[in-house]
């Protein structure tokens, strides 16, 4: 098994933006946490991170046959991109969408997701865990 993990834009400063919003761990220090955890569960993952919306886009159409889940952190892009939502659709691969913080208890702005109609689900506000979850949610999303 495989799975994709997608991070919008701002997410390779996370340690030092907002650290009381986003915590201090690094994006690197999720990834190897994902990779840990990955390796226990035999599940393979391709983690890359991206500021340009096209190039996430891009990732997620190339996705289709290569993959077997997308978990994406769209960041800023959750709540603008119609460009990744009708990715997610055309590919027709299950997707989480997950964050970092509890997107509904912040900014109203940030209460709309474009992308949740197209996911299979959406994980939000348990800072860096919400990855490890997001993993073992892609296992069992996967076996359905």
């Amino acid at each position: 098994m495989k799975v994709l993990f997608l991070n919008g834009p701002n997410l390779n400063l996370l340690g030092q933006r907002e650290p009381e919003v986003y915590g201090r761990t690094t994006l690197a220090d999720i990834e190897s946490n994902v990779r840990t955890r990955a390796k226990m569960l035999a599940v393979d993952v391709d983690f890359r991170q991206s500021n340009s919306e096209g190039e996430l886009v891009s990732w997620i159409q190339q996705a289709k046959g290569a993959c077997d889940v997308i978990v994406i952190n769209a960041a800023a892009y959750t709540h603008t991109s119609v460009a990744l939502r009708d990715a997610i659709s055309a590919v027709g691969l299950p997707t989480i969408e997950i964050h970092l913080s509890n997107i509904h208890a912040r900014e109203e702005f940030r209460h709309k997701s474009l992308i949740a109609a197209v996911c299979k689900g959406q994980i939000s506000g348990f800072g860096a865990n919400s990855y490890i979850l997001a993993l073992e949610a892609s296992v069992s999303v996967k076996d359905k």
